[in-house]
């Protein structure tokens, strides 16, 4: 297994997908290592600790690279949700940027609203805000820019958006709601300086099959629409 994951992270090396490539080396190491513990043969050790070594080396000059893109604002990861795929609730597509250290998020996305009666968008927001509540990072203020729903859905979007600007104070999180009439583009933003374009925004998830579906309550499980995720690292966030 470790041979097959060093293998692949090479091959995603080749490819400069090196974020992707980090993360293969690392695991390729570590399943390395617990081969080298459990082997007897002294010369198999010493092959096995030289490639271990080397994996090592390739390892931290990825990591220095990718730093430097940081640093220099260039740092782009594409993300690609295939139709019907799985596996991408919040938890998972946000967790990697979701450091310790991030305490404002900032939310662009027009569609925060009722749609044709239907409250999915808003539930996909309070979604993301519990999301933020569970995850390691000390976020204390959420800011989200979004568009008035037409006609008669503005009072109850409104009430909605308030009753959850109400809960998240309960522990500790303010949400400052603005409105415009001319959002069109969608975007996530840290204060650690990660950006997420995501091409549906965070209305990706496929209508469940009934309310007792499996998928209905665990996004995990639930089918998404094909889109794609752009992830950018930048020196400044800027601010609405």
């Amino acid at each position: 297994a470790g041979a097959e994951t060093v293998k692949r992270a090479v091959q995603l090396d080749a490819a400069s997908r090196f974020q992707e490539s980090l993360v293969c080396y690392q695991e390729g190491i570590d399943l390395l290592l617990q081969v080298v513990k459990a082997t007897t043969d002294e010369a198999k050790k010493h092959r096995y600790r030289q490639k271990i070594s080397e994996y090592m080396t390739r390892a931290e000059d990825i990591k220095k690279h990718i730093e430097k893109e940081k640093q220099d604002g260039k740092y782009h990861k594409q993300i690609r949700i295939e139709e019907n795929a799985t596996g991408f609730g919040y938890e998972k597509l946000f967790h990697e940027y979701l450091t310790e250290i991030v305490s404002e998020v900032w939310v662009e996305d027009p569609y925060i609203r009722q749609v044709h009666q239907a409250s999915r968008y808003l539930y996909n927001f309070l979604r993301f805000c519990e999301m933020l509540v569970k995850s390691p990072s000390k976020v204390k203020t959420i800011h989200l820019l979004t568009s008035y729903d037409a006609g008669s859905g503005r009072s109850q979007q409104i009430r909605v958006l308030e009753e959850i600007k109400q809960s998240l104070s309960n522990y500790g999180v303010t949400l400052n709601i603005d409105f415009s009439s001319s959002i069109h583009d969608r975007e996530i933003r840290f204060n650690n300086g990660w950006m997420i374009k995501i091409g549906r925004g965070l209305d990706y998830f496929k209508k469940p099959q009934g309310h007792f579906s499996i998928g209905y309550c665990d996004f995990d499980l639930r089918p998404c629409h094909e889109t794609t995720v752009d992830v950018f690292h930048t020196k400044h966030t800027k601010k609405m």
